[in-house]
């Protein structure tokens, strides 16, 4: 289907649908695909939504509402179904897909769904996991082969298992108690004798993660070989399950979404379709706390209150230096949170990365330096001038050191350096840029 094709069914679903055209609607919502069909969901209010998954077939249901932005809570849609069609989604849905949705239920709501689930075995396993969890984003159905198969067995095992599987991209091989030994490469069991042994061909199993290993170690994993799923084992290697790309796509999303608003000061945890009282309540708290870290910037500047009135010129440099300052510290923490968030922070390497950051602040300072010493020099004669561009040197290579050790140190601390980092750095920056710029001018001017 063309995009403007899915475009024009997109916006005459929900007419159809308030017209009480049902059986128009379900027909044309049956031609859509699962992402398109949520985008439908999510425009209509509560018992529109409601009253459209009612119509649909449970497995339609279930892929859209899998489909459907978080913010949306597709898992109150589900809840407020009676039981036994509810149970009936679930049951079409794929395990990981179903303990996603079920897993921001309340315990109660999960169990009176579950309860009328005719195989409830392995949602149940999922929901025990973190949600966040390799254990939480895997899905326990594999395709597996035992390693005493020949070519021919595991081809027709294959077949067998295929039948009920969606879809899937690597083929297990396990030893009789479910042990993972190796990956079965598609191509070499094509083309290998029927007789042939598949432990003659198997690829060794070395990229493995535990359940309770946190995603997005997994989603770097993933993304460092270049797999397209990685396998889930526990402690005695046991295979439990796979965690697919795709997962790990949301992941990435989820988690840089979160790190973006968290460095702005905002809770990961306010939605975009929130009323403004929420978002008031999640902002103003990083407000109240950039506003006491001003004042404490502002108090260097009532210090030197009497050289500020002996030179104006200085009141016209203190935001620029100042500015300045906070812009190079951002763009120092912006790389430090980013190699902190892609692991690229190895061991016993802190001290290199610190250094490199205050070197190419003190690099840009001094480029910046002559710029705003030329322009204080006019102003306001040599000897200013020469005091602008220390200050400005200075207060950027203080930029670059504030912006990679402050995200570092809060890592150290298990602090997100996402949430606090900034707030410290422009606090800084602001306070330092004040005191050298203030603090050169009264000892060299005055």
């Amino acid at each position: 289907m063309s995009p403007r094709a899915a475009k024009k069914k997109k916006q005459s679903l929900p007419d159809l649908l308030r017209a009480g055209r049902m059986d128009e609607f379900v027909k044309l919502a049956l031609d859509m695909e699962p992402v398109d069909l949520a985008d439908v969901l999510s425009s209509l209010d509560d018992d529109e939504r409601l009253t459209a998954v009612r119509a649909l077939p449970p497995e339609v249901s279930g892929e859209a509402l899998t489909e459907m932005p978080e913010d949306e809570h597709a898992e109150d849609t589900l809840a407020a179904l009676e039981p036994e069609q509810a149970a009936d989604i679930v049951d079409e849905m794929a395990d990981d897909d179903a303990a996603d949705l079920l897993q921001d239920l309340d315990p109660e709501e999960q169990e009176r769904i579950l309860s009328e689930v005719e195989d409830r075995t392995e949602v149940d396993r999922l929901l025990a996991y973190d949600e966040e969890s390799a254990g939480g984003l895997m899905t326990s159905h594999v395709v597996t082969v035992l390693d005493v198969a020949t070519a021919g067995e595991a081809i027709e095992e294959i077949r067998r298992q295929a039948e009920e599987m969606e879809g899937f991209y690597q083929v297990f091989v396990v030893d009789g108690s479910h042990r993972l030994v190796g990956l079965l490469p598609l191509k070499d069991l094509v083309t290998s004798p029927a007789d042939r042994a598949i432990r003659e061909f198997m690829e060794a199993a070395d990229i493995t993660v535990t359940p309770e290993r946190d995603q997005e170690e997994v989603a770097r994993l993933m993304a460092r070989y270049n797999v397209p799923s990685v396998p889930v084992v526990d402690a005695d290697g046991v295979l439990l399950g796979r965690v697919t790309f795709d997962d790990v796509i949301d992941v990435v999303e989820a988690e840089t979404t979160e790190d973006l608003l968290q460095f702005g000061g905002v809770s990961a945890d306010e939605e975009l379709s929130a009323p403004w009282t929420d978002a008031v309540r999640s902002r103003l708290p990083w407000l109240y706390v950039n506003l006491l870290t001003a004042f404490a910037a502002a108090s260097v500047v009532l210090v030197f209150s009497d050289a500020i009135q002996e030179l104006k010129w200085l009141a016209v440099f203190m935001p620029i230096i100042a500015g300045m300052g906070g812009n190079a510290g951002t763009q120092a923490l912006a790389v430090s949170v980013r190699r902190i968030a892609l692991g690229q922070v190895p061991q016993g390497h802190e001290i290199g990365i610190v250094g490199k950051e205050v070197l190419v602040g003190l690099v840009n300072g001094m480029a910046s330096a002559l710029v705003a010493g030329g322009i204080g020099w006019m102003a306001a004669g040599p000897q200013f001038g020469g005091v602008v561009a220390l200050a400005m040197m200075a207060n950027l290579g203080v930029a670059g050191f504030a912006g990679a050790f402050v995200p570092l140190f809060l890592e150290r601390l298990r602090i997100d350096p996402a949430i606090a980092s900034s707030v410290f750095v422009t606090t800084f920056t602001d306070m330092c840029g004040f005191f050298l710029l203030l603090g050169m001018a009264t000892h060299f001017l005055l």
